[in-house]
């Protein structure tokens, strides 16, 4: 009885293999075990290789497996490009359609099994993916009834027929599992789950959920891989609390509405990917200019250019902290997790109120897309915090009949915000130069003072929790600093290091601009080596590192930039190549 399953399920894209995972996972999350998700999968409509890799456990996990104990492969092509996750006592449960055939290096065990054709013969090929459910139930000794309930809300309103043929489907491919067992070499039962409920979404989900926890009410989008889903998300649910979504012509429409929402005093937001927020460059600008809050989502994929828009990569970094022209204040953040994503997001409303400056809240395609256990969400964890935003009248001397002063040069840096529509609040607002009523000036002196009032509100801004994670040594052999998605990866790489008696840390660094150049510098301090592992070429987060923490020779890249995530054995090699050739110098 295993802790732990990793199971797959690969063919064509457009022949329901998303659908088929989704299955497979939901009925697990209902039996209350912790999973984690990932799909590969072409920029195209149809057709190309696709597969959905799903990781089941009795604890929590945040990371895909190394290796795959159950692949479900619908054409030869998916053997062909996966077997090599596969040990001996793994199992391929091949569709005799495809003629299916082991290579010569394939440890698994090839069982081939007749899913079209039992799907053809009960009235439609597309249950093929139901017989294929009901082979991996009764290979992992599963009771079919929460299958049989899953199947049933989910085609009930196409009629008891559909539902019927559908359950017909999955005991056909129980039975048929069930006449193979005895040549099948391996355990795949999984020990009882904790059977306590959880959500299971994806990244972008939580996003969208944390928009409207944390007030938003407008969104401006254009559909781009792989943010689409928060938009899509936002269509189904905003207006249910009053709002409202515009799908834009373009990203710069998309942020300048954002902007526009933010002035007139509603929580606004927009999300894209890399291409589309070049295109918000001037924008973030003028958000940062004019003090006006902003709020983007930017779910990072393969660049440059259109690039891999369905592939892992974190290399928008630099972008979002030096692309705009000009100097103004940004925040950018970096969640670790799915449940990070919601409370974060929450957080990020509430920081661009603020410093009314705008807020990057940085996501990567493994995050926004992977489909992960999250714990039930905490409501009273949440707070509105609208800054210095002013509602309400103000009282002014009659008699005053000057513009309000809006950027007044304070202390902080932060001015008071009135919203159109205040009495007494009036006032000029441009992209341009201007002085403490929003009037245009190019007077030098009013400009240094406006500068240095903008550029200080975010000097010494931490977030509660800057990074994720616990220094455990005084003097450990190994830090790792990671961001985003790398936590689950490292995670268990460092887990693994520490259990062979290496002394290993790992913060996940959640606030990326400004640098929480006190607390790394800290932990830097106390390791003899500091490994930082992203998914660029050019090592973008570890140069950041570099301009703002003494590293001396400290620091080693770990770098992946092929598409595809890390894996908890990639960290533990790289750990290990290190420690080894420390050794041998000493």
């Amino acid at each position: 009885m295993k802790s732990q399953i990793s199971w797959k399920v690969g063919g064509q894209q457009g022949e329901g293999i998303e659908s088929t995972g989704e299955i497979f996972a939901t009925a697990m999350n209902r039996k209350g075990y912790y999973l984690y998700g990932y799909r590969h999968f072409s920029s195209r409509i149809k057709g190309g290789h696709t597969n959905n890799k799903i990781r089941v456990s009795t604890t929590p996990v945040h990371a895909i497996s190394d290796d795959l104990d159950i692949l479900v492969a619908f054409d030869q092509e998916t053997i062909a490009l996966n077997h090599h996750e596969m040990r001996e006592d793994s199992v391929i449960l091949a569709d005799s359609k495809a003629k299916p055939e082991k290579p010569e290096d394939c440890k698994a065990q090839l069982i081939v099994m007749p899913f079209t054709a039992v799907a053809k013969e009960l009235g439609t090929t597309l249950m093929k993916n139901m017989v294929a459910i009901g082979a991996t139930a009764a290979l992992m000794s599963l009771d079919k009834a929460p299958f049989e309930t899953l199947i049933t809300s989910m085609f009930e309103k196409k009629g008891d027929k559909v539902v019927d043929l559908n359950i017909q489907a999955l005991h056909e491919g129980y039975r048929l599992m069930q006449d193979e067992l005895s040549n099948i070499n391996g355990d795949f039962d999984l020990a009882e789950s904790d059977n306590v409920p959880h959500l299971y979404m994806i990244g972008n989900d939580a996003i969208g959920l944390g928009a409207i926890a944390g007030g938003s009410r407008f969104m401006a989008a254009y559909p781009i891989t792989p943010a689409s889903e928060i938009m899509e998300y936002m269509i189904e649910h905003l207006p249910e609390v009053g709002g409202t979504v515009i799908q834009t012509e373009d990203e710069i429409a998309a942020a300048t509405m954002a902007i526009g929402a933010n002035y007139g005093g509603v929580r606004a937001f927009t999300a894209s990917a890399g291409p589309g927020l070049s295109l918000m460059m001037e924008a973030i600008g003028l958000s940062g200019m004019t003090e006006t809050p902003l709020v983007i989502m930017n779910t990072q994929r393969g660049g440059p250019s259109t690039g891999l828009p369905t592939k892992q990569e974190q290399s928008d970094l630099m972008q979002m902290i030096y692309g705009t022209h000009g100097d103004i204040p940004k925040i950018v953040l970096a969640p670790t997790d799915a449940e990070d994503a919601f409370y974060l997001t929450v957080e990020a409303f509430n920081l661009a109120e603020m410093y009314q400056c705008p807020v990057i809240l940085l996501s990567d395609l493994q995050l926004s897309l992977g489909k992960q256990t999250v714990k039930q969400l905490d409501y009273d964890k949440i707070e509105i915090n609208r800054g210095a935003t002013i509602l309400e009248d103000i009282e002014r001397d009659p008699e005053d009949k000057d513009y309000y002063k809006r950027y007044e040069v304070t202390e902080s840096g932060v001015s008071p915000r009135p919203v159109p529509g205040v009495k007494g609040g009036i006032h000029h607002v441009t992209g341009v130069e201007h002085n403490e009523q929003g009037k245009p000036s190019e007077a030098a002196q009013n400009r240094q003072d406006q500068m240095d009032k903008r550029m200080r509100k975010t000097e010494n801004l931490r977030i509660e929790k800057p990074v994720e994670g616990t220094l455990k040594h005084d003097d450990a052999d190994i830090l790792y600093l990671g961001f985003i998605s790398t936590k689950g990866a490292i995670q268990e790489g460092t887990a693994r290091l520490e259990a062979e008696g290496h002394k290993v840390e790992h913060l996940q660094i959640r606030q990326l601009h400004p640098f929480p150049t006190d607390v790394i510098q800290e932990a830097v301090d106390r390791a003899r080596k500091v490994v930082v592992v992203e998914h660029n070429y050019q090592g973008q987060l570890a140069n950041i590192i570099k301009m703002n923490v003494n590293l001396g020779d400290k620091l080693v890249n770990q770098t992946k930039y092929d598409g595809t995530p890390f894996l908890p054995h990639e960290i533990e090699m790289k750990g290990l190549s290190l420690l080894n050739s420390q050794k041998e110098r000493l």
